[in-house]
Order: structure tokens, then sequence, then C-alpha cells
């Protein structure tokens, strides 16, 4: 079986090392501190999914997003932030960012979250 790649984008360390560890088991991890980096990447690796911070040292988030969909990116996205009331709920919908958690995160949620995004299509119809 051939493992699904992901993204995390996150300015922590910390936070990029706690997703690293409860995902390397099961998906291919690439970890980024900031936008720079994760377009590098996205470059080089089809990526499956990106888990974004929506603060980030370089610029915020949804632009990020925005750059990887203009790049032709087209699969899943994540966004994370300890600061919801910044989140213009229209941009979510535009960029097709499927979820949206905030931090403290809920490791359960957030783990169904990956499954959901990742699973064949046909699979996400059944469950829907």
């Amino acid at each position: 079986m051939i493992m699904k790649k992901i993204i995390v984008v996150d300015d922590d360390e910390t936070i990029r090392k706690t997703f690293f560890l409860i995902l390397n088991k099961e998906y291919r991890v690439y970890l980024a501190k900031d936008s720079k980096e994760a377009l590098r990447c996205l470059k080089k690796v089809k990526i499956d999914l990106v888990i974004a911070d929506l603060k980030l040292p370089d610029t915020d988030g949804l632009e990020m997003i925005s750059k990887l969909r203009d790049c032709g990116y087209t699969g899943e996205v994540i966004l994370i932030s300890a600061h919801p009331d910044l989140i213009e709920l229209d941009a979510l919908s535009r960029l097709s960012i499927g979820h949206f958690f905030v931090k403290p995160l809920d490791l359960d949620a957030l783990n169904h979250s990956i499954e959901f995004l990742l699973c064949p299509k046909q699979e996400k119809e059944k469950r829907a």
C-alpha cells in the first residue's frame, strides 16, 4: 500500500514534532516551519493533505493555501489556529479548506478528519 503524504506547516517546532510522532506510522509526514518551506516541498512531492497553522511567520495560512491552489495543489487542507476569531468563513469555502481546528487541538477529532479526508472517494460517499 502506498502511504499518503501529509505536510504540517507550523512555526511551532513542538507542534510539528507532535504531528510527526502521531502521524508517521500511517503516513509519510513532511514538516515545514513557514510557507516558503511548504511551497518548496510541494514542488518536489505530491502531497495529499496540508495541515497548516493560520499564523505563520512569513504570511498567514490562508494566503499560503491560496498560493498553493494557484500553483495547482488540489489536495485536502486542514487549517489550525489559536485565533479562531481571525478566520473568514467565506475564505475557507473559497479555498476548499476541508476542516478547521482550534488550538489546543482535539487529537481524536483531528485524526478522524485526517482519515476522512484521505479515504478514497467511494468511502466518503458511503459515510456522507
